[in-house]
């Protein structure tokens, strides 16, 4: 009974001892992928890139909803057969710009999913080269349910992407403990 008393101790010295040898670190990816110089030049290029379909989907809008007018005003004069002919182009219409619609989201999600792909990868770069450079010993992210500052360098990698530049180094010994919800 007194040897598992003495294990147990000596367990619990012994782990204190390595705990305060261990560097952890913990980052928030979707923070990056919100204020990462890299993901505000990707939506820029994205933009640029889509901007002559949504503008030309825009200008098909416009025009069938002026047409759409057009043709409530003069629909008691027309005829039943221009009237349905008129009625019949109007709703094949809306079906071609739901379809130019949906395919320009989807082209759009897909090269969105292209550009955080290629960010996620060099956040992962970055990671390492910190992680090495830094001497950590284990960097978790995704799904951390509690993070205290100490151990939090999303700021730091994000200043390493090129980020913001006033984030600096966590002063670890005037730092409490809060949350730190995902």
């Amino acid at each position: 009974m007194k040897k598992n008393y003495i294990y147990v101790l000596l367990l619990m010295f012994v782990s204190s001892v390595f705990a305060d040898e261990l560097k952890v670190g913990i980052v928030d990816v979707n923070k990056i992928l919100k204020e990462a110089p890299q993901t505000i030049s990707a939506n820029k290029k994205l933009e640029k890139e889509f901007s002559v379909r949504t503008e030309k989907l825009k200008a098909k809008i416009k025009s069938i909803q002026a047409d759409e007018k057009k043709y409530q005003k003069e629909s008691l004069t027309l005829s039943d057969a221009e009237r349905e002919k008129t009625e019949k182009n109007l709703q094949q219409r809306k079906i071609d710009i739901q379809r130019s619609e949906r395919e320009l989201r989807e082209d759009m999600d897909l090269r969105r999913r292209e550009e955080i792909g290629d960010l996620q990868e060099k956040i992962n770069e970055t990671i390492d080269k910190m992680a090495t450079n830094e001497n950590f010993d284990l960097i978790l992210y995704n799904g951390i349910a509690y993070a205290s500052k100490k151990v939090d360098i999303t700021e730091s990698i994000i200043k390493k992407l090129g980020g913001s530049e006033e984030a600096a180094p966590v002063d670890k010994k005037n730092v409490k403990d809060e949350p730190k919800s995902k």
